[in-house]
């Protein structure tokens, strides 16, 4: 299976050159502040790649920017049609079972901050041991984590839920300048993030094949 990841867009999806695919991945951070407006711009424009025949299937999470998902979660799955949305909760397309969980360790004031690693620790370990593919919008710790200070800002207890459940594929993003992809251990980990610290979408979309 073709799948294609892209993270961190930023309302500028229209300006990616989207591959053909059978499962576009998308970590998190559709739009600057959550307004609906731009969910509804992204929503049409999966709408587009699935009816041009470009992708079979779009699974999306949110990420820190994506406000109105954490503050009134209803309104914002209304505004989602044409792509699976996960929060902590999964499904399974065509044999391979996906996890979406937007969680991160606190970063200033942003959507779906949580403060202690031992909090976070209890969404990630609602991740089934069966998952093969983890899409979440932190990183796990010290796998393209590194801010432009090199400073390692990943999630330690989703490190260590994913060495204990082994995936094959852990898409993230979040942390801009850490775009691109790693394997260990037989895991493929794609910091998937399209713009570029200063907010350009020049990072293009990971192609893996599973």
């Amino acid at each position: 299976m073709r799948i294609c990841c892209i993270s961190d867009t930023h309302e500028m999806e229209a300006r990616i050159d989207i591959p053909q695919c059978d499962l576009l991945l998308h970590a998190g951070d559709i739009s600057m502040m959550g307004h609906p407006a731009p969910i509804l711009a992204f929503d049409r424009w999966c709408h587009s790649l699935i009816t041009q025949g470009i992708v079979r299937k779009v699974v999306l999470i949110a990420g820190n920017h994506d406000f109105l998902f954490q503050d009134n979660p209803e309104k914002a799955r209304s505004l989602i049609h044409s792509a699976a949305y996960l929060e902590d909760s999964g499904l399974e397309f065509e044999g391979l079972r996906i996890w979406g969980t937007p969680w991160q360790p606190w970063f200033y004031d942003w959507a779906f901050n949580i403060r202690t690693e031992e909090k976070l620790k209890e969404k990630f370990d609602l991740i089934p041991e069966n998952t093969d593919i983890v899409v979440a919008h932190s990183p796990p710790r010290g796998i393209l984590d590194a801010t432009r200070r090199g400073e390692a800002v990943g999630s330690t207890s989703l490190l260590e839920r994913i060495n204990a459940i082994k995936p094959k594929l852990v898409v993230f993003g979040h942390i801009h300048e850490s775009y691109g992809q790693f394997q260990r251990d037989g895991i493929i980990y794609v910091n998937a993030s399209t713009c570029n610290f200063q907010y350009q979408p020049v990072h293009p979309p990971v192609l893996i094949d599973l």
